[in-house]
């Protein structure tokens, strides 16, 4: 792998690399997305070219394990990528049957192309060179292009080319979904539009979701179109001449029924296409829309730590782009890269809208609306539990149930277990986070007292009527929760699952009764009578979170120790060196336990950051406020020996272990975040986690490795209507900058320098900035700069 300031190169064909690959060469739009396989290849066990649409699910039902399992799945769509070929009389030419002389795959983060050049060899210094561009449009999120050119050296010939849209596809991208059923695709019809476009269309089962696609070729030789079943196929012949090249030019339009503004969504695909415009001024189009990204998320990081970051948010952008704010999805916790999870939306939102909010604050707004439209379910859910107010499922898809699977299969054992992860209830304070730091950064207060005023007090309300009182404590208490962990999801020899008092359930539970108290406070008197009417909000709630917010439980050790859940202390510990010892890697510690026969409930060891991701979510200041309001003392020393306590007791099963790490690190013991920032940054280029990132690259993860930058380092918080700022350097990361919008003022730069905070407004019309630092506050104007001198 070769790595430039704006170009991923990688270099020869190496099957067992390739599905990595196709993941980290995926090129998308927000709408859109297909995966960097060679479109010579069909999916087998080394290459897997998935096409996926934000949104767009389908629900089978398999058997598992002797039970009768239903999954809900994004959907792999009908292959638009397929164009193959061969010499007059010779079988068609692959990376697995032909000689390569030379690969090499090129993915052009500015203008969002990827290109592949190969050299096939026929002997006696015969040589085919093939070079090929391709793109999912980022002006136009429903076309995508593909330009192949072909050049004989040394030889003349006759090169049969076969393009098609491929209707055959299955959901098969994952090794442990595939005994499920993944055909999800039904009623495939192929025709021709044209003379050198044809189409095919099918639906989705179960979801009945329509979806149309058509192709265009073009080639300077003419086309024919044998259809096979559940193919469009079109064929063409051209003359090699030796040093000439030729081209052939393969447009594609994708619809679905789900799409606004169109009826027929075959129609609609046969429509677009035919208006394309050839391929370069396609390239055009989607350079240009690909330049104002760039400019809207500018950053400007230097070395190896900023080429990463920049192919980290260019995968950000091709997942959530400015499309997707017109769209009803939520944030696949795998992008549109992958079938892993399912294609579901978890709580990695948690560690994206951070970003989002300061550059695409309307994309963030389309987001939370996505969580909003679900709230009746998230009601619902509430409601079978015999409670008040909102739960969110931990996986959500298409309509907002709980789409987490109850049993999951131990690749090391190959037993399937029970799984209890739906026990994660925090993921509805990530959703009020998400609402209140929206609110904050962009001052949507329109949104913040309809939507996000809704969906906020209604998750208040599910953590009021979740806490019950102790009287022997004094307290009230959170039980039967999983917390972020997830190793522990049950006390040892339990025979239910689920722990009590999560310290990060708990304290953030606290923080979103604040909150809604807060809001209730500051609603113009007519909405909050109108949103009290509507969720039957009685006089007495707002009393009962005002008590709860105060009362929680929250454990400790008995060193001063914040514990990770009641009962913690009483574990076993673990022999980490001689896991280390025995095993390659003890990541997913877990699946070593159960091969053994043994669980991880038994002992003090976490698969991720639990209780240190409080340290992530609210800075020094607002968490030891948090901790005085619940009437614990909270100082620089107990968290110190907190982040030493499960720092060495984690084994980092998650890409989002090493960014929480990193970020905490930071702030407590700086000479050691950066091998953790440096984890959080190598996660998916090197698949850290030991094959997942062929599935699907981890979007929180990326989303948060930016975050890191703009926030963490900088100590970046947009509340009390000010810039709070409080940097925290690492000797490896101390000079960069970027650019955010915050409430109405676009591109505000922020820029770190040997010691000096540069902060410069363009000129608008807007309001000046107040920006609070530690030791100083001062306001810019726009069109103005200001420089600041940090302490050492």
């Amino acid at each position: 792998m070769t790595v430039t300031g704006w170009t991923w190169e990688y270099d020869g064909y190496d099957p067992a690399e390739e599905r990595l690959r196709e993941s980290l060469c995926t090129v998308g739009n927000g709408y859109l997305a297909t995966r960097g396989a060679l479109p010579e290849c069909d999916a087998d066990h080394v290459h897997y070219p998935g096409t996926y649409v934000a949104g767009c699910y389908d629900r089978l039902t398999s058997e598992v394990a002797g039970r009768r399992v239903e999954n809900e799945d994004m959907v792999n769509l009908p292959n638009w990528l397929p164009l193959r070929f061969r010499l007059d009389g010779q079988d068609w030419l692959g990376p697995d049957s032909a000689e390569v002389i030379e690969h090499r795959q090129v993915l052009h983060l500015d203008s969002g192309l990827l290109e592949r050049r190969t050299r096939y060899g026929f002997g006696e210094e015969r040589v085919l060179f093939v070079r090929q561009q391709r793109l999912v449009h980022m002006a136009d999120p429903h076309l995508a292009a593909l330009c192949t050119e072909f050049t004989a050296e040394g030889f003349a010939d006759e090169l049969l080319v076969e393009a098609a849209l491929d209707g055959g596809v299955t959901n098969s991208g994952v090794a442990r979904y595939r005994d499920l059923d993944g055909r999800h695709l039904t009623d495939v019809r192929t025709g021709s539009a044209a003379a050198d476009t044809v189409w095919l269309r099918c639906r989705t089962r179960t979801s009945d979701i329509g979806i149309g696609m058509a192709a265009r070729l073009t080639a300077d030789a003419p086309v024919s179109d044998p259809h096979e079943p559940w193919r469009a196929v079109q064929h063409m012949r051209l003359s090699l001449t030796p040093g000439r090249t030729v081209a052939v030019d393969k447009t594609v339009a994708v619809h679905t029924s789900r799409d606004p503004a169109i009826g027929d969504p075959l129609r609609a695909a046969v429509d677009r296409v035919g208006a394309a415009p050839g391929f370069e001024a396609l390239t055009q189009a989607h350079r240009i829309a690909w330049e104002q990204l760039w400019r809207r998320a500018e950053l400007d990081v230097p070395g190896e730590a900023g080429h990463i970051l920049r192919l980290h948010l260019f995968h950000v952008l091709q997942t959530l782009s400015p499309h997707t704010a017109d769209l009803d999805v939520g944030v696949p916790a795998r992008g549109l890269h992958g079938e892993a999870y399912r294609g579901h939306v978890f709580w990695d939102e948690l560690f994206v809208l951070p970003y989002l909010d300061l550059h695409f604050p309307e994309v963030s707004r389309a987001l939370l609306r996505y969580r909003h439209r679900r709230l009746e379910q998230a009601r619902a859910a509430a409601r079978a539990l015999g409670r008040r107010g909102a739960l969110y499922p931990w996986q959500s898809g298409s309509d907002g149930r709980e789409e987490t699977q109850e049993v999951h299969v131990n690749p090391r054992s190959g037993r399937w277990l029970p799984d209890h992860s739906r026990l994660q209830r925090h993921v509805g304070s990530a959703v009020a986070y998400n609402v209140w730091r929206y609110s904050e950064a962009s001052g949507d207060a329109e949104f913040l007292h309809t939507e996000g005023a809704e969906t906020l007090l209604e998750i208040a309300r599910f953590w009021a009527d979740s806490a019950t009182y102790d009287d022997r404590l004094g307290r009230h208490r959170i039980r039967g929760v999983v917390g972020p962990d997830e190793y522990h999801d049950a006390y040892p020899g339990a025979t239910e699952p689920g722990l009590d008092d999560n310290a990060y359930t708990n304290v953030t539970a606290a923080w979103v009764l604040c909150r809604a108290l807060d809001l209730l406070r500051v609603l113009p008197q007519p909405r909050r009578r109108e949103l009290v009417e509507r969720i039957g909000l009685e006089p007495g709630e707002p009393d009962r979170w005002e008590e709860v917010s105060r009362t929680l439980h929250v454990p400790f050790h008995g060193d001063g120790v914040i514990s990770q859940f009641e009962g913690y202390d009483d574990l076993q510990e673990l022999d980490w060196d001689g896991y280390r010892n025995r095993y390659d890697d003890i990541r997913r510690l877990d699946r070593i336990l159960e091969a053994e026969g043994d669980t991880v409930n038994r002992y003090k060891a976490s698969k991720q950051a639990d209780v240190l991701m409080l340290g992530y979510l609210f800075s020094p200041a607002e968490l030891d406020a948090l901790f005085t309001r619940l009437g614990y003392r909270l100082d620089e020393e107990t968290w110190r020996r907190t982040v030493d306590h499960y720092l060495r007791r984690t084994s980092h099963g998650s890409t989002l272990s090493g960014l929480v790490h990193g970020w905490v690190l930071a702030r407590c013991r700086r000479s050691d975040a950066w091998i953790f920032v440096q984890e959080a940054l190598r996660g998916d280029i090197a698949d850290l986690q030991g094959g997942t990132t062929g599935e699907g690259i981890h979007l929180g993860a990326m989303g948060g490795t930016l975050d890191l930058v703009q926030r963490g380092l900088t100590g970046l918080e947009t509340r009390e209507k000010t810039l709070w700022l409080d940097p925290v350097p690492l000797p490896e990361l101390s000079s960069y900058g970027f650019s955010f919008q915050y409430q109405g003022h676009w591109g505000v730069q922020l820029r770190l320098e040997r010691g000096l905070l540069d902060v410069v407004v363009p000129q608008s019309d807007r309001r000046p900035i107040d920006i609070r630092l530690p030791e100083r506050a001062v306001s810019v104007p726009p069109g103005e700069t200001v420089r600041l001198v940090l302490p050492d």
